[in-house]
């Protein structure tokens, strides 16, 4: 599903050039549960960012179901992350002007994956699946953190993406919050989505499938394994 073959990225800083991920070889299997841990300014969200296409490598390549994302124009980027890719921030981001059902239908709007009528019906299905139904037609400034979080999931599935990316997505919430949230994340690899989440959170163990540790903008390969 994911190959990044030596994958660096460099920033110019005012402080001089920074290494954000160095050399970098990484595989993940479709369908695979992957955490990546680390501290904050390790490397973590570059290397999602890498895999989402938001961002590009300095040098090395990212491929991802056989498409070479470091290689597209912008408008062929921003057309295949719509329809392959769902990404889960850990502030949320919805948009606070629309209900969360609204929130859940932008990317269908914007990839045109499914009929304008059928849209409406898809959000709040994903939405109940995501247990938060009840909640479709409310703004997400009278939602808890959980619960815009969950919304946020349900957006990142709108298009049916093969691939879940994760930043921190339980960094802003509470202890029993953030494991429900964490074992939504499992209930989508059970489903055959590749998910990827990135996280300094220790109690990940029991819902992943493999973790990649990453330090400096390198991935111990000690510790990259099967949990």
């Amino acid at each position: 599903m994911i190959s990044l073959n030596h994958v660096s990225k460099t920033y110019e800083t005012p402080a001089g050039q920074f290494a954000a991920l160095k050399d970098i070889d990484l595989e993940i299997r479709a369908g695979e549960f992957v955490g990546v841990v680390g501290k904050s300014g390790s490397g973590k969200s570059t290397l999602l960012n890498m895999v989402a296409g938001i961002d590009r490598p300095s040098s090395g390549s990212v491929a991802v179901a056989g498409t070479e994302v470091h290689a597209l124009s912008e408008n062929k980027l921003a057309a295949w992350r719509g329809r392959n890719v769902g990404f889960v921030f850990q502030f949320f981001q919805l948009l606070p002007t629309l209900t969360a059902a609204e929130n859940v239908m932008l990317p269908m709007d914007f990839a045109k994956t499914f009929p304008l009528r059928e849209r409406r019906k898809r959000a709040v299905a994903l939405l109940d699946r995501v247990g938060v139904e009840r909640h479709a037609d409310k703004l997400p400034a009278t939602l808890s953190g959980g619960e815009q979080q969950r919304v946020a999931i349900a957006r990142a599935l709108a298009n049916e993406p093969p691939l879940v990316l994760a930043d921190e997505p339980t960094g802003n919430l509470d202890s029993v919050t953030a494991t429900e949230i964490l074992d939504l994340f499992r209930n989508m690899a059970n489903r055959g989505i590749t998910v990827v989440i990135a996280t300094h959170e220790a109690d990940i163990a029991r819902v992943i499938d493999r973790k990649i540790a990453i330090t400096d903008g390198k991935i111990h390969p000690q510790i990259a394994q099967i949990i």
